[in-house]
């Protein structure tokens, strides 16, 4: 994601500034360079959370092996790093683990550990809503779940 609207918004008083002066003196390049400074300071951000979303992904692959002691931990992990809010039944048919059973074992295991949290028991025929909530937390950069 590459969200400017923050930054603006952060600083909005030297962003209406600028537009001001476009309007009245037609500084063009006092706004280009304010612009430029946006987009760099997201990217740095960018970056920088890139940077802890490959840790978290390190740390969650020694913590998943370690718990599950499974062959397809790895799948696991690959599956919520790549959808970390998602129905037991989804996870089942994306992770590439075999069977439905290994598959529902996994994701109890990592609910039993903290790493996955229940956001819609399942019920009847209707599966389980989990989420992966500490890399939701990281990618949205605040405490969403």
């Amino acid at each position: 994601m590459f969200y400017l609207s923050a930054y603006l918004e952060s600083h909005r008083e030297t962003y209406y500034a600028r537009l001001r002066a476009i309007s009245r003196d037609g500084d063009w390049s006092g706004w280009v360079g304010f612009f430029l400074e946006a987009v760099t300071a997201q990217a740095r951000e960018n970056a920088a959370k890139v940077q802890d979303i490959l840790r978290l992904y390190e740390d969650m692959k020694a913590r998943i092996v370690g718990i599950t002691h499974s062959q397809y931990a790895i799948h696991a992990l690959d599956a919520i790093f790549a959808r970390p809010i998602f129905l037991s039944s989804d996870f089942c048919e994306r992770s590439g683990i075999p069977t439905r059973t290994t598959a529902l074992g996994l994701l109890r295991q990592l609910q039993q550990a903290g790493i996955l949290r229940v956001l819609q028991p399942g019920s009847g025929r209707r599966a389980a809503r989990l989420c992966f909530a500490d890399l939701m937390n990281l990618a949205e950069g605040r405490k969403v779940v």
